[in-house]
Order: structure tokens, then sequence, then C-alpha cells
């Protein structure tokens, strides 16, 4: 479905990635706490791919390498790792934060920082040492922003509420004393992926309201005014990802919607649930039959691949994998990295997909055939409908996870955990360096 169009390498490993609204541009956040804006290929600048035999040119690629993507700005951001990266709802703000504790706002444009505050400490602590790391960052709304953490923590910020800058946790550094609106625990363990759900037809600002995370073995629901709302039964399997789809055919016999939660898993197992019914999983697709985490998930554009709802599932062993919902079935994979898995996938607003993973960033532009080769897929899939074994993987198991040598991408995961959008306004809090 995708041809790479270009490969950026990274200085230290990407633990974070946020692509902007409505500019090809993505943002980089490293283990090394560096943040950096990246500015893509323009479409048209990139070569056309050599046509097959009797076929018009089937699309166009870049070559490989750093010349076609610019760094518009690069800087230290955090003392620790950045662990996470938001833009605001209208992309002039880049929000990062890192496991320094500390949540910076910049001008997406210049870099130059607009903001800051301290996350909260782990709750009964004091000292230092007990910094909470981030693990999502999430602009809900120009008025609204929403930070998780490791302890299973959800902080909503409310940012037309200023405060005054003063020095915090013994330091130098001037923080705001700006403290979270509102504090929910919807999960006893890190909070690992967070999905807005869309308003509905009858809200007047438009903009989400609810939003599902996930974290440890369980799913919760919870509302910008009521709070945590649901969670669900234990699931007996770590969530790690999640994407929330509508437009789905709905079954009026079955009282669905059409609205779905994608939930990938550490079993290699996506779960949809049922919009409104969030105690349960009720279908599942299998997208790793070795068992590979499913690290990121990522709603491939309408217009992008043929037909019908897809989505783009980012493995632990370096894979992407695109599902085709309806037919519930893996119809395609790319290979981001032979051995880091994917941290970052996302879709910009050209519709090239953006994946990110161990030291290197990779655009990717939709191969033209799609179409056909979706055609293939959906025969194929017929001609397999009675097969239990129906997915196509040439993975091997990565053994055993007490493997250090072997396990080099889970090592970091760890290390990444226990450090791990939007008005221009926000966070203009005087006194700011």
């Amino acid at each position: 479905m995708f041809d790479t169009i270009c490969t950026f390498p990274l200085s230290s490993d990407l633990f974070a990635q946020a692509v902007h609204p409505t500019e090809p541009v993505v943002a980089v956040g490293q283990q090394s706490g560096h943040v950096a804006t990246l500015k893509l290929p323009a479409v048209d600048d990139a070569e056309p791919v050599p046509p097959k035999a009797g076929k018009q040119p089937a699309g166009r690629r870049g070559s490989d390498g750093t010349g076609m993507v610019e760094t518009t700005w690069r800087t230290k951001r955090h003392k620790g790792s950045c662990r996470c990266l938001a833009f605001s709802v209208d992309g002039k703000q880049l929000y990062s934060a890192g496991t320094d504790g500390v949540v910076k706002a910049a001008d997406s444009e210049s870099g130059q920082v607009t903001g800051k505050l301290a996350i909260p400490l782990i709750p009964a602590s004091s000292a230092r040492e007990d910094v909470d790391p981030p693990t999502v960052i999430h602009a809900l709304s120009p008025q609204s922003l929403l930070l998780a953490t490791d302890s299973g923590a959800l902080h909503l910020y409310d940012l037309r509420d200023p405060a005054p800058t003063l020095p915090i946790h013994g330091t130098k550094t001037a923080f705001t004393n700006a403290k979270p609106a509102q504090t929910h625990h919807p999960h006893t363990d890190y909070v690992s992926s967070l999905s807005p759900i869309p308003p509905s037809a009858a809200s007047t600002l438009g903009y989400s309201k609810q939003w599902l995370t996930t974290g440890g073995t369980t799913l919760a629901l919870t509302d910008l005014r009521r709070g945590v709302l649901v969670k669900s039964e234990d699931q007996e399997e770590i969530l790690l990802s999640s994407v929330f789809v509508t437009g789905l055919p709905a079954k009026k016999s079955s009282g669905s919607t059409g609205e779905k939660a994608l939930v990938g898993g550490g079993d290699g197992v996506i779960t949809l649930w049922e919009k409104g019914h969030w105690a349960d999983q009720d279908e599942r697709i299998t997208v790793s039959r070795e068992k590979e985490t499913l690290d990121v998930m990522a709603q491939i554009p309408d217009d992008v691949g043929g037909i019908g709802k897809k989505v783009a599932v980012g493995l632990g062993d370096g894979k992407v994998r695109f599902v085709r919902l309806g037919m519930n079935k893996v119809v395609g994979e790319v290979q981001h990295d032979e051995l880091e898995g994917v941290t970052g996938l996302s879709f910009d607003v050209g519709g090239r997909m953006i994946s990110g993973g161990g030291q290197v960033v990779k655009v990717w532009s939709e191969h033209m055939e799609a179409e056909d080769e979706a055609d293939e897929d959906d025969a194929g899939a017929k001609r397999a409908a009675g097969s239990d074994d129906d997915d196509s993987d040439d993975s091997e198991e990565d053994g055993d996870d007490s493997d250090e040598e072997e396990q080099p991408r889970k090592r970091r995961k760890k290390r990444k955990r226990g450090k791990g959008p939007t008005a221009t306004s926000s966070f203009s809090f005087a006194g700011l360096d």
C-alpha cells in the first residue's frame, strides 16, 4: 500500500512523535531530551516511480536520505528524555513533557518556549525523586490539555487560567504554580494511550468532551465534567494502543452504532469495543500470530488505500501492518525497521504515513496501485475465509523477554517508563525564560 519516500536519521532513540494538523510537519521527541520539528518533502518534489511494463507510472517516490526533509528547529528541551508530544488544535503550539517532570509549550514555528509548568508529584510525596513521568499528552480543545502519567493519573489543565511563576521543587528554575483543574485515576498502572471520542452533531463548540484511555489491562471512559464514567473488566492482557473509528456499518438488529474503539494489546490482538458498551470487548482481530506487541495505531485516511475503513498498526518487531475493518483482516505490511519496534505512527495532512522508531523516521506515500492490490486482498480473503491461519507473517518469535541482548527494544521501553490542541496564548505566563 505504501512506498518509502525518505528516511530521516535521528541522533538518539525516538520516544515521541506528533504530526501538525494542517501543515506537512512532524515533531519528534528523543531519549536525549531533544525536540525538533521536521518539514516534510512536498509531494511534487518526489521522483516518479518507474512504470511496470505496459502501465502508467505507479506513483512518486523520493530517494532515501535527509535531503528532502528540513529541520525547522531543534533544541535540548528537557533534562530527561522527552516522553510525549502534542500539537495544539490549530497547530500553533507544540506541547512536550519529559522525565524531568516539566511540561513546556512552544511556538511550533520558532521553537520558542511560551510557557511551562511542573507535573504534580506522585500522590503523598514531596521528594524531587518522586516525579511522576508523563506518558501521554493531548490537546482536547483550545482550552483543555490532558496529561497522563506513569502512576495512572490523568490531569486536566484549563489553559484559560494563567498563574504567576515561582521556583518549585527547590530549584532555581521558574515554573508556573498552575495546578490541574481536575485529576482522575482511571487506571492503577501507567496510561498507555488516549483516544478522544468525536463530538456529537449537537455539539455547539465542536470539541471532544469524552475520551478513552488504556492502562494496564483495562479500558476507561472519562468525561470532561463528570470524571471517570466507566472502567472495563480486567482483560487479562496488557492494553497498549487505541484509536476510535466512526462510519462503520451499523447493525440495527444488534444496536450497533457504527462507532467502535480499537485497542491493541500485548498479545498481538486488536479488540473492538462498541460505543456505549465499555464493560467488555465484542470482537477480536489477530494482527500478529507471533504475539508481537501492538504498540501504536492510527486510522488510515478514507481516501488512502482503497475503499473501506482501515487502520495501520505499529508492532514491536518493526513492522507496520494494515487492517481492513469489516473484513477484520490484515491486508498488507511494510517494514519500518529490522531491529527496533515502531514508536510513532501517524498520517500527515497529505495522507502520507509517518513511522518512527529506533533512531529513524520514515515517510511513506501511497502506492498508486493500492486499489488494485486491495481488490486482490479481497479475493484472497474470500479464498481464505474458512481458514483459521489467515495471517501471512514471516517474522520469528522474539523468545524470552529476559534476554536483554536479543530484546533491546523491550529494555528501552522499560527505561522509557521508568524514567515510559489551542490558543496561541496557552501557558502565556509572565516571567518565562
